[in-house]
């Protein structure tokens, strides 16, 4: 059977943005999941509003895809200034990711059903590393990989250990940058786009570490190419 990618996503902190701002997010999140869809041919859902299912047709574009997903949450702008811990929590770390490599019984677009290893396996990776009604927020890690093969989860976790500590500390301007840069835009383009010089572009980019950004998604790029 052909293998999928399936990406669950849990927002950190979503309680404490106001209704306006989770209202703000959700109409951008369905935009990107349009976008995505042209890109990779993506299937997205919103469950529950903090809560996001996408299926990647092609596991070798699960990596970028999360990223995709990431960058954009972290560069969207917060209307009121962070006044307490878990809004910066989700400042800094915005979603958490699992990523589940395997079959799907059914998965049909146009039922909206999703149904199969993948899929179980990314969401009970998120379950495990909830922090829904936790007084006390603790963040190791927000990007997770979950398959049937020891040795690939291995590889994955070192390369996500990494991503995670790059993105942890990237600004808005910085999220931005990298991903427009995921979405197969040129410097010059981003540039344009967000009316800066490409200099500055190139600044963001390499402060916010797209050397090491674009290696992982070549790499895991090519590993998971042996999987379709």
């Amino acid at each position: 059977m052909k293998n999928y990618i399936v990406i669950s996503g849990d927002f950190i902190s979503y309680t404490s943005l106001s209704t306006a701002e989770k209202q703000e997010l959700e109409q951008s999140i369905q935009s990107l999941f349009k976008d995505m869809e042209k890109r990779y041919n993506t299937f997205s859902r919103l469950v529950k509003g903090d809560y996001l299912e996408t299926v990647v047709p092609d596991p070798e574009n699960g990596l970028v895809v999360a990223l995709i997903i990431k960058t954009f949450i972290k560069s969207l702008e917060i209307e009121e200034k962070a006044t307490n811990t878990r809004s910066k929590v989700f400042q800094t770390y915005s979603i958490r990711l699992a990523m589940g490599l395997g079959t799907l019984d059914r998965f049909d677009r146009e039922s909206n059903v999703i149904d199969g290893d993948a899929i179980y396996r990314s969401g009970r990776a998120i379950s495990d590393e909830s922090t829904h009604n936790k007084e006390r927020i603790v963040i190791k890690n927000t990007l997770f990989f979950s398959s049937k093969e020891e040795v690939l989860n291995e590889a994955m976790e070192t390369i996500l250990g990494l991503l995670d500590h790059i993105l942890a500390r990237a600004t808005s301007k910085q999220s931005e940058v990298i991903f427009l840069k995921l979405m197969g835009n040129s410097e010059k383009e981003i540039a344009k786009q967000l009316e800066i010089s490409q200099s500055s572009v190139n600044q963001h980019s390499t402060a916010s570490g797209w050397n090491a950004i674009e290696k992982s998604v070549s790499y895991f790029y090519n590993t998971l190419s042996a999987y379709k």
